[in-house]
C-alpha cells in the first residue's frame, strides 16, 4: 500500500461579513490520498520438492485419513487428528492425475518407470523404460536441466536407488532391469548430488561376498556386512569406491553416519536391497535401536545439504514400499508405510511452511492393488434398541438392525498393530518356500501370531493351494478370481493370505498389480504457482508445470 499526501488548492470560496463585503479566501489543506498497489504473484520457485508414494491412490489415502482421524487409538491423536497431506491439502490446492502411457498410441496402465519418467520429462514414455520417450530417445529430466541451471538435485528412496522410480529422474535405460547399468549412469554422471536409499548390491562387485580383500576395504569404509552381503553386478566395478575417489561423493551406510555427515555430496546406501519395511521401522523405533535412518530422516538431511545452494534445487523422495504393500495385498503393512511416509511429508511441511520461495507436489505414480474396504455378510451385527423418535412406524418401536457388515472403527487399529508383513508370514510358515506342503492349522497360527486376526480353518486351508506353472517349472498360488492378474509367481500366496483374511479385515483386493486409477496430487506453495494443480490432469502435464515454476523450460 502507497500513501501520498496531495496538496489541494481550495479557491474562490465566498465568505460573506456582517458589512456584506464579499471576500476571496483561498484555504490550502493536505489530503491523505491512500492508493492501492496489487501484490505481484508468484509464479516462479527456486526450489521444487516432488513427493511420490509409490502405490498410493485415492484409495490408500482414504485408509490413511481413516485411520488418522478415527481409529480408536490413532497415533494422530495427539496431532489433532490431522495427518500432513491434509495440511498440504488445507493450506494449497489439490488435484487428480491420470498416469498411463500417455497420448493416442499409449496403454491403460502404468508401471513405474513409465509414470516416474513422464513426471521426469513432461514427455509420453513407453512401459518400463528410464528417461526416454516413446520412441526410445534419451530425453533430459528435471533433475538433470535443474543441475544444467546451476541447481543441487538429489534424490531419496526407501526402495533401492536404482529402483525405478529414482532412476528415472537421473538415468536413460531401455527397460528397468539393468539395476548395475542404471547405478553407474547415476554416479558418473555428476547430476545428482544427494542419493540416500537401498541397494547396495548394484554398487559392490560381484566377488564381494567371497572375497576377503573387498570385505576389509568396505568394513574399513564403514560398511556393515548386511549393506554388502551380496552383489547384483555381473563385473568387479566398485562403484562405492569410485563414487568416493573419483566423483567427490561422500559416503553413508547407517543413521549415525548419515547424522555426521556435513558435505555437499552424499551416497548414502543403507540396505544391500530395500531398505526396512516400515513395520520393522515401527519395531525399531519402539526399542529406540533403529540403525537405518528413517525415511523423514533422509528427508531431513537431503534437504538441509540442498538447502545450501544459493541457487535452488530440485528434490524427488519417494515412499516407495506403499507399492510393495499393496502388490502383496498387505492392507496392515500398507497403513504402516503410509504413516511412514507421511511423516516424511510433515518434515517438508515443516521446512517449507513460511517460505514462498519453493514448490512442494506430492503425488502417486499409480495405484496399486485396488485396495478398498467393503461391507459383506460376515458377522452381520445384531440387532440394536434406539431411543430416538424415528425408530417407530406407524406407532410401534422398531429395533435397528443393519442387513450387512460395513466394518467397525475398530478394523483401523487392528491393521496398524500388525507385527510382521505378508512376506514375514510365508517366510515363518514355510522357510524352504514349499508353501503348497503347509497345513492349514500352521497357517492358521500364523497369521493369529502377526495379525490380530484368526482366521477360520477353512480359509487358512485355501492359502497354500497352489497350481504347477509350466513356464517357471513351479507351484505357484491358486487363484480362484482374477488369477492373470497375479503374476509374480512365489510370492503371490501373499494375495491368498489377504483372501483368508478379507472378511475379518473388511478389506477386498481386485489385483496384485496396478490399476489405471487417477491420484491425488497435492501442491503447496505460492498460490500463483500452486493454483494450476487443482484440475484433472495428467503426469506429463505435473511434470512441464514443474520445470516452468523452476524456469527450466527452453
Amino acid at each position: 500500500m502507497n500513501k501520498k499526501l496531495l496538496t489541494v488548492a481550495i479557491s474562490a470560496i465566498l465568505l460573506t461579513a456582517c458589512d456584506d463585503d464579499t471576500k476571496t479566501v483561498e484555504v490550502i489543506k493536505e489530503v491523505e490520498v491512500i492508493k492501492e498497489v496489487p501484490v505481484q504473484e508468484v509464479t516462479q520457485v527456486k526450489n521444487v520438492i516432488l513427493m511420490i508414494g509409490d502405490g498410493m491412490g485415492p484409495q490408500q489415502v482414504g485408509l490413511l485419513e481413516e485411520y488418522a482421524q478415527r481409529a480408536p487409538n490413532s497415533t494422530y491423536k495427539n496431532k489433532g487428528n490431522q495427518t500432513a497431506l491434509s495440511k498440504l491439502a488445507a493450506g494449497g490446492h489439490l488435484g487428480l492425475s491420470l498416469n498411463a502411457p500417455h497420448g493416442a498410441t499409449g496403454s491403460l496402465v502404468t508401471d513405474s518407470a513409465c509414470s516416474a519418467t513422464q513426471l521426469a520429462t513432461g514427455i509420453a514414455a513407453g512401459s518400463e523404460m528410464i528417461g526416454l520417450d516413446a520412441e526410445g530417445n534419451k530425453v533430459a529430466t528435471i533433475l538433470e536441466k535443474a543441475k544444467a541451471a546451476g541447481k543441487a538435485t538429489g534424490l531419496v528412496s526407501d526402495t533401492r536407488i536404482t529402483h525405478a522410480t529414482p532412476a528415472a529422474f537421473a538415468a536413460h535405460m531401455p527397460h528397468r532391469s539393468y539395476e548395475a547399468e542404471i547405478a553407474e549412469q547415476l554416479v558418473r554422471s555428476g547430476n545428482v548430488d544427494v542419493m540416500l536409499s537401498g541397494g547396495a548390491r548394484v554398487f559392490v562387485p560381484k566377488s564381494t561376498p567371497d572375497n576377503a580383500e573387498l570385505k576389509a576395504q568396505f568394513d574399513a569404509l564403514g560398511m556393515p556386512s548386511s549393506v554388502y552381503k551380496k552383489s547384483k553386478r555381473g563385473d568387479e566395478t566398485n562403484l562405492v569406491v569410485e563414487a568416493k575417489e573419483q566423483h567427490g561423493y561422500g559416503l553413508a551406510f547407517d543413521k549415525a553416519q548419515l547424522n555426521s555427515f556435513e558435505g555437499e555430496k552424499v551416497l548414502g546406501l543403507f540396505a544391500n536391497s530395500g531398505m526396512n519395511d516400515a513395520i520393522a521401522y515401527k519395531a525399531c523405533q519402539q526399542n529406540d535401536n533403529c540403525s537405518q535412518p528413517s525415511l523423514k530422516e533422509m528427508t531431513i538431511k537431503a534437504l538441509d545439504i540442498l538447502s545450501k545452494d544459493e541457487d535452488g534445487f530440485f528434490l524427488m523422495i519417494e515412499g516407495g514400499q506403499i507399492d510393495w504393500a499393496g502388490h502383496a495385498n498387505d492392507a496392515g503393512w500398507m497403513l504402516n508405510e503410509l504413516l511412514k511416509f507421511d511423516e516424511a511429508v510433515e518434515a517438508v511441511h515443516e521446512w517449507v511452511k513460511d517460505r514462498n520461495d519453493t514448490l512442494v507436489v506430492v503425488t502417486a505414480d499409480h495405484e496399486t492393488g485396488s485396495f478398498g474396504f467393503s461391507y459383506s455378510k460376515h458377522e452381520r451385527p445384531e440387532a440394536q434398541t434406539l431411543s430416538g423418535d424415528g425408530m417407530y412406524v406407524n406407532g410401534v418401536a422398531k429395533e435397528y438392525h443393519p442387513k450387512f457388515n460395513f466394518g467397525p472403527l475398530a478394523q483401523l487399529d487392528k491393521l496398524y498393530a500388525q507385527t510382521g508383513t505378508f512376506f514375514d508370514i510365508l517366510a515363518a510358515a514355510a522357510p524352504d518356500e514349499a508353501y503348497e506342503n503347509v497345513s492349514g492349522s500352521t497357517w492358521q497360527a500364523t497369521i493369529a501370531d502377526m495379525t490380530a486376526y484368526t482366521v477360520t480353518l477353512d480359509n487358512a486351508a485355501k492359502v497354500g493351494q497352489s497350481v504347477y506353472d509350466e513356464n517357471s517349472a513351479d507351484m505357484i498360488p491358486a487363484f480362484e478370481d482374477f488369477s492373470d492378474f497375479y503374476v509374480y509367481a512365489k510370492e503371490d500366496y501373499t494375495g491368498k493370505i489377504a483372501r483368508a483374511l478379507a472378511s475379518e479385515q473388511n478389506v477386498v483386493w481386485g489385483t496384485g498389480t496396478h490399476t489405471a486409477a487417477p491420484v491425488p496430487v497435492y501442491a503447496y506453495g505460492p498460490q500463483g504457482v500452486t493454483k494450476q494443480f487443482s484440475t484433472m490432469q495428467h503426469h506429463v502435464d505435473i511434470a512441464n508445470k514443474m520445470m516452468t515454476a523452476l524456469g527450466l523450460t527452453e
